[in-house]
C-alpha cells in the first residue's frame, strides 16, 4: 500500500499545481491569455500603423508588404487584415487596404504615441540614438491617449520627433515632410538636414556614427554614384549614395548662420565672445544644461582660467564660474572676440576722464 504522507504529498503538489495555473487573474492560464490578448492587439496595431505608413507615401498596403513589415506570414497577415475589417477599421479592395476613419484615427494615436516617446527619449534621457526607435516601438502600445497628450503638454507640444518626422496633433492631423534626398542639391548648394530616415537600423546607425542630425546645415560638395562628398556644419563627410538618400534636405541660401564662427574652445582666458548659437550636434541633456546655464544667443562668456592641459576650462557665463569640456566648448558657435578691459585699464581710463 502506498505511504499515506507520501500520497498526501502528491495530492497537495497537483492541487497547488491547479491552483496555480488556473487561479482567477493571477494563475498562469490567466496570464498567458492576457499575454496572448496583449500579442494579438499589438499585432493589430502595427498593422494599422503599417497602412497608414504606406498611405503617406501614397501606397496600399496589401498582405505581401503587411507581412514583410511585421515579420509574419501571408496566412497570418490575412488573418489580421480579416480581423481589421471586421472591426471596421479598414476596408479591402483590389488596390489594397483603405483605412476607415476609425482605423486612421487609431492609427494616428499610435504614431502619435511612437513619435512622442522618441521625442522624450531624445530630450529628456541619454539613451543612444539607434535605440530610440525600438523603445518607442515598445511604448507606443502602452501609453494611453490622455498619457500621450500629457507628455506633449510638458514637452511643451513638439511639432517633429528627433528624426525630423512630424508628429500627429492631438486632433489627429499630420502635417507634410517636405524636402528633397541630400544629393539632389547642386554642387556648391545649401540645405538645412529636415528629416534623417530611422529605418534600416543599420543605415541610421552609420548616420548617427558621422554625427549628422536634423537642424544641421549642409552644403554638397561633389556627388557621384559611387560616393557623395558634402559638408555639414564645417565638417567635411564622404558618404554612400544609399545613406545621402536617407537624409532629407530643404534648399536653402546662406545667411548669417554660415557665416566663419568662432568655438568657445578657442577663447583664451582674458577674452571674451559672444554666443552666436549651440551646434545642432549638442542634443538631449547636454543641450539643455548648456541652455540653463545661460549659453543663449546674445550671451556673453569670458574665459577666466585654464588648467595645464587646456581641458577643462573656467569660463564666466551670467556672473557665474563654469568649467565646461574642451567636448563642450567646440559645441558653443560665438562671434565677436575681443580682450577683456582689465580692472587697472578701466581705473585709468575713469581718472582720464
Amino acid at each position: 500500500m502506498p505511504d499515506p504522507l507520501i500520497a498526501l504529498l502528491v495530492f497537495g503538489l497537483i492541487v497547488g499545481g491547479l491552483i496555480a495555473v488556473f487561479y482567477p487573474r493571477l494563475g498562469l492560464a490567466a496570464r498567458l491569455r492576457r499575454i496572448l490578448h496583449l500579442s494579438e492587439r499589438v499585432r493589430m496595431e502595427d498593422a494599422l500603423k503599417h497602412a497608414l505608413h504606406e498611405q503617406i507615401e501614397g501606397r496600399f498596403a496589401n498582405t505581401n508588404s503587411l507581412a514583410g513589415a511585421l515579420e509574419i506570414t501571408r496566412h497570418r497577415a490575412a488573418t489580421l487584415l480579416i480581423a481589421l475589417e471586421r472591426l471596421e477599421f479598414v476596408s479591402i479592395d483590389d488596390d489594397g487596404v483603405h483605412l476607415t476613419d476609425a482605423g486612421r484615427a487609431y492609427a494616428m494615436r499610435i504614431l502619435r504615441s511612437h513619435r512622442l516617446w522618441e521625442r522624450y527619449l531624445a530630450d529628456r534621457t541619454s539613451v543612444h540614438p539607434v535605440d530610440w526607435h525600438l523603445k518607442a516601438d515598445v511604448a507606443e502600445h502602452r501609453l494611453t491617449e490622455q498619457e500621450a497628450n500629457l507628455l506633449a503638454s510638458r514637452m511643451g507640444h513638439p511639432l517633429y520627433d528627433p528624426h525630423g518626422d512630424p508628429i500627429p496633433t492631438e486632433r489627429g492631423d499630420l502635417p507634410p515632410l517636405e524636402g528633397v534626398a541630400l544629393a539632389e542639391l547642386g554642387v556648391g548648394q545649401l540645405g538645412t538636414i529636415i528629416h534623417i530616415e530611422d529605418e534600416p537600423a543599420e543605415s541610421f546607425e552609420r548616420i548617427v556614427a558621422e554625427g549628422i542630425q536634423p537642424l544641421m546645415r549642409a552644403k554638397l560638395l561633389d556627388a557621384s554614384p559611387a560616393m557623395i562628398r558634402v559638408s555639414i556644419e564645417g565638417q567635411e563627410h564622404s558618404l554612400e549614395p544609399m545613406l545621402a538618400r536617407n537624409i532629407t534636405v530643404h534648399p536653402t541660401v546662406a545667411d548669417d548662420r554660415d557665416k566663419a564662427l568662432s568655438a568657445l574652445s578657442e577663447i583664451r582666458p582674458g577674452f571674451e565672445a559672444t554666443v552666436v548659437r549651440i551646434s545642432s550636434r549638442c542634443q538631449g541633456p547636454q543641450r539643455r544644461r548648456l541652455l540653463d546655464l545661460g549659453v543663449v544667443p546674445g550671451t556673453t562668456i569670458r574665459g577666466e582660467l585654464e588648467s595645464a592641459t587646456r581641458d577643462p576650462v573656467a569660463y564666466r557665463i551670467r556672473g557665474a564660474t563654469i568649467a565646461l569640456r574642451r567636448a563642450q566648448a567646440d559645441l558653443i558657435y560665438v562671434d565677436e572676440i575681443h580682450a577683456v578691459e582689465s580692472v587697472v585699464e578701466k581705473d585709468d581710463h575713469a581718472r582720464a576722464m
